[in-house]
Formats: structure tokens, C-alpha cells, sequence
């Protein structure tokens, strides 16, 4: 299937990441087809001459936005991205200048104590008891996204317990970081967060670093 051939591509705020999301009503492309896909398009490349190293440097795992080895950008530095794959969709990220992770999560996420006491902070856990039961599913998602995008961002070696960190509600467009822990500081990179309009039972979100 060739990834290329429809979907949309857009800008997330002035400047910023470019996204290609994929729909279909057959098997999605893989991850690295719908990223292959956009870097051709913003890079002016052939697809087939993308090098992607999806493994994580420290454990080799593929939990982390790849690395570009090819293209460059025009400058001769280096792209930033990311993209993941769910059923029927397929979402991708590129940047020519700050870090960017992405996840998609399902709006119906296991909906448990011990889970929410693992993902969110005090303060997410208050604002979303505070929402309806439609509103609290939808915005739980979201928010979970927003963090696990912001782990594929960091990396292996920059881990970071979920529920230490508090973030904006999904409605806050960019979103931020309200709470933050001394190794996040460290990185002098402050996040915002994205989402990303793909429907279907999914919510998507990019994190971008810088």
C-alpha cells in the first residue's frame, strides 16, 4: 500500500511540526511507511532513500522517536520525528528543529484506580474526577497521549515516572507542562503538546521539545 496516496497533511500551530495523518478502511501502513511518507514530502526525497533507526540506543528497544539519517534538511542539520500505527490509521511528525514525540492512545483506556495513580498527578487526577463521565473519557486519553508522547520524546535514558509530572488540561491548546520533576528541568527543553484530529476510537498527541 502506498501511504502516500491520501491523508492529510497539516501544520500544528505557526512554524510548527508538519503532520501526516492516514486513514483507511483497510490495514494501516506501518509506522515507518507513514513517516517514510511525510519525509519525502517535506524534504523533497524519495521514500525509498529514507534511513530511520527506530532503536533505542541504550537497551535497543523501539520505545523512542527514530533517528533520521537521511535527508537532511537544507541546512545540513538533522530531522527530527516520530510516527506510530493503530488499526485503520496510521499518524507521522516531522520537525526541522525540536525534538518530537507522538502517540496514539484508544478514548476507551482501561479505566482502573491503580492505573490512574501510575499515569496521573494529583492535580490531572482532581480536574478530570471534576469532568463528566463522557468528558473524563475522552480528556483521560488525550492526556494519556500527551504523556506518552512526551516519553517517546525523552528517551530511554531520560525516563520519567508518569505521575510525577502534571500537565494542562487537552482543551489548553498548546498544552504545557504545570508540574514538572529536576530531571525534566535539567534538559532546559520546555514541552508543549499537541493534539491531533484522527477519530475512529483514537486520540493522537505530539509533544515537542525546545
Amino acid at each position: 500500500m502506498d501511504a502516500t496516496q491520501d491523508g492529510d497533511r497539516f501544520e500544528l500551530g505557526e512554524r510548527g511540526p508538519s503532520v501526516f495523518v492516514h486513514r483507511t478502511a483497510r490495514r494501516a501502513p506501518s509506522a515507518t511507511a507513514v513517516l517514510r511518507a511525510l519525509l519525502a514530502d517535506r524534504a523533497e526525497v524519495p521514500s525509498d532513500d529514507i534511513e530511520l533507526d527506530w532503536s533505542c540506543t541504550a537497551c535497543g528497544a523501539r520505545h523512542a522517536a527514530p533517528v533520521v539519517g537521511y535527508p537532511t534538511t537544507a541546512s545540513g542539520g538533522r530531522w527530527y520525528a516520530d510516527a506510530a500505527a493503530a488499526p485503520r490509521l496510521g499518524v507521522a511528525v516531522v520537525d526541522r528543529r525540536r525534538t518530537v514525540g507522538l502517540a496514539i492512545e484508544p478514548v476507551d483506556l482501561v479505566d482502573a484506580p491503580a492505573i490512574d495513580l501510575a499515569a496521573f498527578h494529583p492535580t490531572e487526577r482532581t480536574a478530570l474526577d471534576a469532568m463528566g463521565d463522557e468528558e473524563r473519557r475522552v480528556a483521560r486519553a488525550a492526556l494519556w497521549a500527551r504523556k506518552a508522547a512526551l516519553l517517546r520524546a525523552v528517551g530511554h535514558t531520560r525516563f520519567l515516572e508518569p505521575a510525577r509530572i502534571a500537565l494542562s488540561m487537552p482543551d489548553d491548546a498548546p498544552g504545557r507542562m504545570e508540574r514538572s520533576v529536576p530531571e525534566f528541568d535539567a534538559l532546559g527543553a520546555a514541552p508543549e503538546f499537541h493534539g491531533v484530529p484522527v477519530g475512529g476510537g483514537w486520540v493522537a498527541a505530539v509533544a515537542v521539545l525546545g
